[in-house]
C-alpha cells in the first residue's frame, strides 16, 4: 500500500505557470488497488479546511488498507496527512503513520519555511531531529496537490521534464517527472482525456532510480489522478479511481 501512496504522491513539477485552483474543501477520492481482477485494497484522499499555527490551510487526509484475502496474507493500514498553505502551496506539517505487515512507522514533520529547518518527530522511538530542507520542498502528499494547482497543461510538450525537491522522513530527494503525452482512456465514468507522466527519483531504500511507473491525470482543470500503474516482475499493480465527490470544476467525459 505504501507503493500506492508513492505512486499517488510523487507526481510533481518545479517551475510552472500559476493556474486556477484545481481543488478545494470537500473533495474526496476513492481508489481501488488491484492485481488484474483481484482487489488488493482501497485508498482514499480527502480535503478539509483547517488551521495550523493560526494559518488557514487545506488538511489533506490519505488512508489505505488491504481488504479481503489480501488482508489475511499481508495486513496494511496506512494513514497520511499534510497541511498545505492555501496561497503558497507549501506544506507546514506532514504525518505518516503506517503498519505494513508488522512494519510500523509513526512520524510527524513540521516545516519552518523561514529557517528551512524541519522538526522530525519519530513518535515510535520518541526522538526529535532538526533537518534542513531546500526552498520549495514538498512532502510526498502535498506534492500531488502542488502539481494540480500549478501544472500548465496547455503548454506541455511530449518529453518535457520537471524537477523538484522532496523531503521524506529525514532526507531530501531530487525528484524528476517526465511528460509522456496525452491519451484517451476508458474509466468507470466513461472515456476521459488524460495526461501521462513517468516519475523518477533518486535511488535509496524507498525509491529506485528508475521506477516502472505510469500515471494518468485528467486533462482538465481538476487534474485528478485516474489511473496509476506499476510494472512488476510478474504482472502489474494498478490503482483506479472508482468514486469521487466535491470536484471544483466540471469533469470532462468524452461521449461515444
Amino acid at each position: 500500500m505504501n507503493k500506492l501512496f508513492t505512486l499517488l504522491f510523487v507526481c510533481n513539477v518545479l517551475v510552472l505557470t500559476a493556474q486556477k485552483k484545481a481543488y478545494g474543501e470537500g473533495e474526496w477520492f476513492n481508489f481501488r488497488v488491484h492485481y488484474g481482477f483481484l482487489t488488493a485494497g482501497y485508498a482514499t484522499l480527502e480535503v478539509e479546511n483547517s488551521f495550523i499555527n493560526g494559518k488557514e490551510v487545506y488538511h489533506v487526509i490519505g488512508e489505505g488498507r488491504t481488504t479481503g484475502i489480501s488482508r489475511w496474507f499481508f495486513k496494511v493500514e496506512d494513514f497520511y496527512q499534510t497541511y498545505i498553505d492555501k496561497e503558497k502551496d507549501i506544506p507546514y506539517r506532514f504525518i505518516r503513520k503506517i503498519n505494513e505487515g508488522g512494519y510500523t512507522k509513526d512520524i510527524q514533520i513540521d516545516f519552518d519555511h523561514d529557517t528551512y529547518n524541519a522538526l522530525v518527530f519519530n513518535k515510535k522511538h520518541n526522538t526529535k531531529d532538526i533537518v534542513s530542507f531546500p526552498k520549495d520542498a514538498q512532502d510526498m502528499l502535498s506534492a500531488l496537490y502542488f502539481l494540480r494547482n500549478n501544472l500548465d497543461i496547455k503548454n506541455l510538450k511530449k518529453g518535457d521534464e520537471f524537477k523538484m525537491n522532496m523531503f521524506f522522513d529525514k532526507k531530501n530527494y531530487k525528484f524528476k517527472l517526465k511528460f509522456l503525452g496525452r491519451e484517451i482512456i476508458k474509466t468507470k465514468f466513461g472515456k476521459v482525456s488524460c495526461l501521462i507522466f513517468r516519475p523518477y527519483v533518486q535511488s535509496g531504500r524507498v525509491f529506485k532510480e528508475k521506477e516502472s511507473l505510469t500515471v494518468w491525470i485528467s486533462d482538465d482543470d481538476n487534474k485528478i489522478p485516474l489511473l496509476i500503474k506499476a510494472d512488476l516482475t510478474v504482472g502489474s499493480l494498478k490503482a483506479s479511481l472508482i468514486e469521487f465527490k466535491g470536484l471544483k470544476h466540471s469533469f470532462k467525459i468524452i461521449l461515444n
